[in-house]
């Protein structure tokens, strides 16, 4: 059985830094997709930046040149450096993984890291 463990949220001042990854485990298979998500208070769930294993990356606008995206295949892992952060920024966030094959899509999450950024 595929999960996703993510470490890395916690309380940080704006303008600070925090990292946050995520493990896969329960499968050999290498990913489609992997990549983050967030929900702030009151909002809709987000994306907030993907890599699939073409190494194509897809980044919100609201977080472009302030966060970074890692993916490391081989393991299964999907980091997210987040720079420069903003109160806004203050969410749930959510490590995302894709596995697609033979017409079958299938979506993992994983149980959510809070990041609170203190203005």
């Amino acid at each position: 059985q595929v999960q996703l463990a993510e470490s890395g949220g916690g309380l940080a001042q704006a303008g600070g830094s925090l990292r946050l990854s995520c493990a896969a485990s329960g499968t050999l298979r290498t990913f489609n997709v992997m990549g983050w998500y967030r929900q702030g208070p009151g909002k809709e769930r987000e994306l907030v930046a993907t890599r699939s294993s073409a190494r194509s990356t897809v980044y919100a606008d609201a977080v472009k040149g302030r966060f970074t995206i890692t993916r490391d295949t081989a393991k299964n892992t999907v980091d997210l450096q987040m720079n420069s952060l903003k109160s806004e920024d203050t969410a749930v966030y959510y490590c995302y993984a894709v596995l697609a094959s033979y017409g079958e899509r299938q979506v993992y999450w994983g149980q959510g890291t809070q990041v609170t950024v203190s203005s």
